[in-house]
């Protein structure tokens, strides 16, 4: 098995790449900087420029699967210009990746799975979303992530299975959202955000990466959540974080409008609230590593 992976220098990427070299999988991997190209046993980079529709399709070279993370981050200041490259980084991406895949054979490549987001699904505090949901959120976020999911649907007519992952957030020690809600409980100004009562779907790196690799092997089709079997209240999250590090949690919950002076539009991720399923991977025979938040934290802050 060799894996192409698009984002592999990415939190989620860097944790695919070391799940495959772990179990003898060889790795190809995209990047748009040539500086960070390295060539070795069982680890190649190559160059793409996805604003251009630039790939080298070597790339390509005796490649069974594909993961496609690769996408500008969304933890940023939503202004108009940021917003375009967050969509654009996105369908850029997939354009490139269908281009190339035009000019070469196909036939060993068995799956394709791309990342998607939660984001997809509509602010509630009572919904339990599953993977059938049809409506999407009128935020920004979940208009990037439909026309994203609708460009994955591109590739259907080639001859392997395409699915697409729908992250959720993601637990990790050096990256995504959790440093940033563990610093202020470190220095004791831990608390939770607007009403505390918004629902976060959150899944451990290590399981993320998983999925991924889980789903490609066995070839599945369609969409599943990458998020973990038991969602939490964002008050909850934080008295937990709070519980683990042996912290107090007893400030009041911040204001909604303060987190939008500071962060503008992009303040809408930290009171979104959106419960998802995991049960789908589950079925499939999916064994998460992490199933509650407790034992995530405790693996990331020991």
């Amino acid at each position: 098995m060799k894996v192409l992976i698009t984002g592999a220098t990415g939190l989620v990427g860097k944790e695919i790449v070391k799940q495959c070299l772990k179990n003898s999988i060889a790795v190809n991997y995209l990047t748009t900087s040539k500086q960070k190209i390295v060539a070795k046993e069982g680890y190649n980079g190559f160059y793409w420029n996805p604003s251009h529709n630039q790939i080298d399709i070597s790339c390509f070279n005796e490649v069974t699967a594909i993961i496609n993370l690769a996408g500008s981050s969304i933890v940023k200041k939503w202004t108009e210009s940021n917003k375009k490259e967050i969509l654009e980084s996105r369908l850029n991406s997939l354009k490139t990746l269908r281009l190339g895949l035009d000019k070469v054979d196909t036939s060993l490549i068995t799956s394709f799975v791309s990342a998607s987001a939660i984001g997809i699904y509509p602010d509630s505090l009572t919904n339990f979303y599953t993977e059938k949901e049809k409506e999407v959120d009128e935020s920004f976020l979940g208009k990037v992530v439909n026309l994203w999911e609708k460009e994955v649907e591109t590739f259907k007519g080639c001859n392997f299975s395409v699915s697409k992952v729908r992250i959720g957030l993601v637990m990790a020690k050096n990256g995504g959202a959790l440093p940033m809600l563990i610093k202020p409980v470190k220095y004791y100004v831990g608390s939770a955000l607007g009403t505390g009562k918004q629902w976060q779907s959150w899944i451990h790196v290590t399981d993320l990466a998983r999925i991924f690799l889980f789903i490609s092997e066995k070839k599945l089709e369609g969409v599943y959540n990458g998020v973990g079997p038991n969602p939490v209240t964002n008050s909850k999250l934080v008295s937990k974080i709070a519980s683990v590090l042996k912290k107090p949690f007893f400030l009041p919950n911040v204001p909604k409008f303060i987190m939008y002076l500071i962060l503008g539009k992009m303040a809408y991720l930290l009171f979104v609230s959106q419960r998802v399923s995991s049960k789908k991977i589950e079925k499939e025979g999916f064994v998460f590593k992490y199933p509650n938040v407790c034992l995530a934290l405790e693996k990331i802050t020991s």
